[in-house]
């Protein structure tokens, strides 16, 4: 028995940020989003492309490279180089101005950034910013399989990321004719994103660039994961629904459409979590107006 596949589907590559492609896995017209997730992109970028000064509220980022770098600064003083299999998990809370940008003009850089809602209580909290380096996220090896556990538990080990909101980040790399068991907590929304070979997910094949969109009231709380004659490398995520409601409007996601409004208010009036927004320049921004 396995976890019930609701449906798989290949998701559409999609202009973003400043000259960026991404695949937009979550935020799409097969899944608009996934409770408490509002969006997750698998993203190419080289400079001049990137992700210049922007603002944000009421959510929590998490950003993970898989190849090339990038670099992130943001109005609260916090900065970072991710390098290949590094994680950066930010929380805006009440009002964050930041940046990201890519290293290298010849080198494509990619990578997932995930976004996930925060319930009404922590909306405004003060912006906390986590970067953990790639040797110190533990590994889980067992007959054929490798899990890197960013967030959540799989093979007995659990990850080191603190989250405001219940969540399993997992990065799975599965050998030719190999299986692999996870448990999913009933009643939490999960996919999986196949970005490397193809496997066969609750008795399904999905293949590279394809989106497992898992049952969230079946009753099975085990995925089995398996491969025949190819590799699989994947990730899965997978969260704790908020039983709240929710509005997303560009950078901001709030709980109603007139505390949107008071983002946006707030953004240009230079208050309550954005002091000082207008005027802060990020020192990144630069990378894409002069090659190096």
């Amino acid at each position: 028995m396995s976890r019930r596949v609701l449906k798989i589907f290949t998701p559409p590559t999609v202009p973003e940020g400043q000259g960026a492609q991404v695949i937009r896995i979550i935020g799409n017209n097969h899944l608009r989003s996934l409770n408490p997730f509002m969006m997750l992109d698998h993203a190419f970028v080289k400079l001049p492309a990137g992700f210049p000064d922007h603002p944000h509220r009421g959510f929590e980022t998490v950003s993970y490279l898989l190849k090339g770098s990038f670099y992130h600064e943001d109005s609260k003083g916090f900065s970072g180089h991710l390098q290949p299999g590094d994680i950066q998990w930010m929380t805006a809370g009440k009002g964050v101005m930041h940046a990201e940008m890519p290293g290298s003009w010849d080198e494509l850089t990619s990578g997932f950034q995930l976004w996930i809602n925060l319930q009404a209580k922590f909306k405004m909290v003060e912006p906390q910013y986590q970067e953990i380096k790639k040797d110190l996220i533990p590994e889980a090896k067992q007959n054929g399989v490798l899990v890197r556990v960013i967030a959540g538990e799989a093979l007995g080990v659990k990850g080191p990321i603190y989250t405001r909101t219940p969540a399993f980040f997992l990065d799975v790399k599965l050998d030719e004719n190999s299986e692999f068991l996870q448990r999913i907590p009933l009643k939490w929304n999960s996919i999986c994103y196949v970005y490397e070979g193809q496997g066969q997910f609750g008795g399904q094949n999905a293949n590279q660039h394809q989106v497992v969109h898992l049952d969230i009231n079946d009753k099975e709380e085990v995925l089995k994961v398996k491969t025949g004659t190819q590799k699989c490398h994947f990730i899965m995520i997978a969260g704790e629904p908020i039983d709240e409601p929710f509005v997303q409007h560009g950078p901001f996601v709030m709980n109603t459409k007139e505390e949107i409004q008071q983002a946006f208010q707030d953004y240009y009036e230079q208050k309550n979590g954005f002091e000082g927004a207008h005027s802060w320049k990020s020192k990144i921004q630069n990378l894409s107006k002069k090659r190096q």
